[in-house]
């Protein structure tokens, strides 16, 4: 075994003793306000994002929902026969066309829709109608009404978290400003006598 290196001669450098944040003297009252709001902030962040989010997005779901199921039972599916149908535009994919089709109690019905470009008198095409005998378009499925409770979800988070941070920005700006006008009042007591120093 060896023996270990004795401490080379004169005086041991001192050990830095961990001084706390709130003993800095550099450290304003200001500062110590900034932080204490931040991690407010912080925390309510942490907490209320996620709560935001998935509250706004199952709150929209939920009526999403509801749309979905009043649609399906207002909105049903008939084959159309394509009574007359206008001039194909070159720019679309689909043109204008009367159809009529007959009702749940037998009646002829007739109505303007869109079919594809195209398509023949007598053609038979399928469309989405209400209860009233009008066309419209397909009632609203479950699979949107979730993309639509994820983007409102998503909306939300966003939302939340851009409030939270123009809150911070708006914090520090007033912070800075008064830092600022502080600094201006200090400097305006303490110039004159650098001043002097200097015209002696």
């Amino acid at each position: 075994m060896s023996a270990r290196n004795p401490p080379p001669p004169g005086p041991q450098p001192q050990r830095h003793e961990h001084v706390p944040r709130k003993a800095n003297p550099l450290r304003r009252g200001s500062d110590r306000f900034e932080a204490r709001i931040c991690r407010i902030l912080l925390l309510i962040l942490v907490l209320g994002l996620p709560a935001a989010s998935l509250g706004t997005g199952l709150a929209t779901y939920q009526l999403a929902m509801q749309t979905v199921r009043t649609q399906s039972a207002e909105r049903y599916e008939v084959d159309a026969e394509v009574v007359s149908a206008g001039e194909t535009v070159p720019a679309t994919k689909t043109q204008q066309a009367q159809v009529r089709w007959l009702d749940e109690e037998g009646t002829a019905r007739t109505d303007d829709t869109r079919v594809k470009a195209h398509t023949p008198e007598g053609a038979t095409v399928r469309v989405w109608v209400t209860q009233d005998g009008a066309v419209t378009v397909p009632p609203m499925t479950q699979n949107q009404a979730v993309t639509t409770g994820w983007f409102t979800g998503t909306a939300a988070a966003a939302g939340f978290a851009a409030v939270i941070y123009v809150t911070r920005k708006g914090m520090r700006h007033e912070l800075d400003r008064k830092r600022y006008a502080q600094w201006d009042a200090e400097w305006e007591r303490v110039e004159p006598l650098w001043a002097a120093r200097f015209r002696r």
